[in-house]
């Protein structure tokens, strides 16, 4: 086998695997209640993003006491792209993240939560992230709007020293979730 071949071929066995998780949840989406969002954003390395996400959310039960049940569950699977430009080759992560959401009266709502990202390159553009795998933080707010809502979110990347180097990634982004 060439050298250059096994990289070629595991690249696109990640992305087959990607694009088969997407498709079954999509298909599946309607017998699930789930919400599906699209973000567009900007990393630190001021290239553009771009994710898809579906999203189920766990809401308090009942019987808990009142000052629960603003609290939410939400359950994430994402999918963030990120073209390249000019001769820059493009990646791509496969995220899984559970985040804790806060929705007040008004519906605006806070979320945070921690999860596990993907990547299909360890290299970015100026960054280096030691490991394909990585953690990934996330902080967000949304209000809503129309049939969904509005989401700001702030998400870092990194692999939490595991591997050096650990140059780690922000990326900040606009999204708008809404029910499928």
């Amino acid at each position: 086998m060439r050298p250059g071949r096994h990289k070629s071929t595991r690249h696109w066995h990640g992305v087959m695997i990607i694009v088969l998780m997407l498709g079954w949840g999509t298909a599946m989406a309607s017998d699930w209640g789930l919400e599906t969002s699209l973000e567009g954003g900007v990393s630190n390395e001021e290239s553009p993003t771009m994710t898809l996400s579906l999203h189920r959310g766990v809401t308090a039960p009942s019987w808990l006491p009142g000052v629960l049940q603003p609290w939410s569950l939400q359950l994430s699977g994402r999918l963030l792209l990120m073209p390249g430009r000019n001769s820059e080759k493009s990646n791509a992560a496969l995220i899984l993240a559970p985040a804790l959401r806060h929705t007040f009266d008004s519906g605006i709502f806070v979320e945070g939560g921690i999860g596990a990202a993907l990547f299909l390159d360890a290299k970015l553009r100026d960054s280096e992230l030691g490991t394909a795998g990585q953690f990934e933080d996330r902080l967000a707010v949304g209000w809503p709007w129309r049939n969904g809502a509005l989401h700001l979110a702030l998400t870092h990347y990194s692999n939490a020293s595991i591997k050096a180097p650990n140059d780690g990634l922000e990326v900040f982004s606009l999204g708008y979730r809404w029910r499928l």
